[in-house]
C-alpha cells in the first residue's frame, strides 16, 4: 500500500480525500487545512492512499485531541474512512495499522476512538474495531461509545469527561449548532444555513470551537458538529438547509 503522509511541506498540493469531489467545499478545505497545519505541529498525522480516493486515517495524542476524553498516553483516531471501490481490499486495516504501530513506537497505552451504539453518519463502524481487538470502555448519552486498544491490560481505561456526559449545560430555548474546522464540510453547510437562520422565529445559535481547550470541555463527545435542540441533543449529522428547515417546522 503505497501511503502519503501530509506534512506542512506537501499540504497545499495534496486533496483532502473526503472532500475529494465537492467543489462547494472549497472553502471548507481551506479551513480544514489551516486547522491541520496547526495540528501537525501538535502530533497530528493524516495518512492517505496515493490515489484519488475516499482512503485515509487522521489521528493525534488523545492529549492534543479536540474531544472530552479523559485519558493520558493514548493515540486518538480523528477519523477512519475508507470509500468506494476501494473498500474491502484490506485499506482500511493497514491504515489503523498504521495507526497502531506508531502509537506502540511512541511507548503508548493503546489507540482509542469515538463511535455508537448502532450505526451513525459521521461516526466510525464499531464492528470493524471490535473484529480488530478494540473494546467499549465507556458511554455517553443518547449513544456514543468509546473504544479502545490496550496494549497492556493492565493500562488505565480511558472515559469520557462528566461534561460530554452530562450534555448542555443549561436549558435554553432553540437550536445551538456547534462546529469545528476540522470537517471541510462543516464550514461550508454553516454558510449555508445562513439565510434560513436569518428568516426563522426560532433562535438558531451558531458556535464556532477554536481552541483545544474549549473542545476538550464540550458538552457532546464529538466536536466537530453537534446540535442541540432546547438544550437536548439531537444529532452529530451535519444539517443541509432542508433539514433545518424541517427541524424548526416542528418545533
Amino acid at each position: 500500500m503505497d501511503i502519503i503522509t501530509l506534512t506542512n511541506q506537501n499540504i497545499e498540493e495534496e486533496h483532502l480525500c473526503c472532500a475529494i469531489d465537492s467543489k462547494a467545499t472549497n472553502i471548507g478545505v481551506t479551513a480544514k487545512k489551516s486547522w491541520l497545519k496547526d495540528r501537525i505541529n501538535e502530533g497530528l498525522k493524516l495518512k492517505k492512499l496515493n490515489a484519488r480516493g475516499k482512503v485515509f486515517i487522521e489521528y493525534i495524542p488523545v492529549e492534543m485531541g479536540w474531544m472530552p476524553i479523559e485519558a493520558k498516553d493514548y493515540m486518538l483516531i480523528n477519523c477512519h474512512w475508507v470509500s468506494g471501490s476501494y473498500k474491502g481490499k484490506g485499506y482500511g486495516a493497514e491504515l489503523l495499522k498504521e495507526c497502531e504501530n506508531e502509537a506502540k513506537s511512541l511507548k503508548m497505552k493503546g489507540v482509542l476512538l469515538v463511535s455508537a451504539n448502532k450505526k451513525k453518519p459521521f461516526l466510525s463502524d464499531k464492528s470493524f474495531y471490535l473484529k480488530s481487538g478494540y473494546e467499549v470502555v465507556d458511554s455517553a448519552p443518547p449513544y456514543f461509545e468509546l473504544l479502545t486498544k490496550r496494549f497492556d491490560n493492565k493500562a488505565e481505561l480511558p472515559k469520557f469527561t462528566q461534561s460530554a456526559k452530562k450534555g448542555f449545560p443549561e436549558e435554553i430555548k432553540g437550536v445551538d449548532i456547534f462546529y469545528t474546522a476540522q470537517c471541510p464540510f462543516t464550514t461550508p453547510y454553516i454558510e449555508l444555513l445562513k439565510p434560513t437562520i436569518l428568516t426563522s422565529n426560532i433562535p438558531i445559535r451558531i458556535h464556532q470551537i477554536k481552541s483545544r481547550e474549549e473542545a476538550q470541555s464540550h458538552f457532546c463527545p464529538v466536536t466537530t458538529y453537534s446540535v442541540f435542540v432546547d438544550g437536548k441533543f439531537y444529532t452529530q449529522e451535519i444539517l443541509t438547509a432542508k433539514k433545518l428547515e424541517q427541524l424548526i417546522s416542528i418545533l
